[in-house]
């Protein structure tokens, strides 16, 4: 799986700044409206289509999201800023739901949080250094990651992006591939907050 993403980061060349969020609901009544209102901050998104989405999205003032929906949750993947959701945020996010964030932009910032019930459990700073490599939390949350990007070379960063997604993937059924990002006129989230 990890190939499948080296693909996706060789083919799809502009996630150099994205945010992926993966949801997984813990039961039948929180639903992908009710996650993207959450993820808005209490207020519905809005939605439209774009006709390329990579150009539209850099010209908007707010994060663009694409929504995926898998087996078990959906995924929502902001891809020109790297827009992190604020700790807050995710705990609300979090509420009767699993979610898994990875984000890194221009600048770095490789990290990986698991929240659930509410709170953050898990978190990973750097990801892509294994020397400079940070965590707080439950320690067995991310022990899956941390073997993936341990069997990786030290300077494979993107292998390393490749195994925080195939990791994600794998512990929720929820994933993305290259031909999902390259579409025109894809439907996409528009949220109703600024850019940090």
């Amino acid at each position: 799986m990890i190939d499948h993403y080296r693909d996706v980061l060789r083919r799809v060349a502009w996630l150099d700044a994205l945010c992926w969020v993966v949801v997984q609901p813990l039961g039948e009544d929180l639903g992908l409206d009710d996650v993207l209102w959450r993820v808005n901050g209490g207020r519905d998104p809005r939605r439209r289509v774009m006709a390329y989405p990579p150009e539209e999205a850099l010209e908007a003032d707010e994060p663009v999201l694409f929504a995926f929906e898998g087996e078990g949750g959906w995924g929502l993947l902001e891809f020109t800023s790297g827009y992190l959701l604020s700790d807050q945020a995710l705990a609300t996010v979090s509420e009767d739901a699993r979610v898994w964030m990875a984000s890194w932009h221009s600048k770095g910032g490789h990290t990986v949080v698991y929240a659930a019930d509410g709170r953050i459990r898990a978190r990973m700073w750097e990801f892509v250094f294994g020397d400079h490599r940070q965590e707080d939390g439950d320690p067995s949350a991310l022990a899956g990651l941390r073997t993936l990007l341990d069997g990786l070379a030290p300077d494979d960063f993107d292998g390393k992006r490749a195994a925080v997604f195939a990791f994600i993937e794998q512990t929720t059924a929820v994933g993305f591939d290259a031909g999902q990002l390259l579409a025109e006129n894809a439907p996409v989230i528009v949220l109703d907050v600024p850019r940090p």
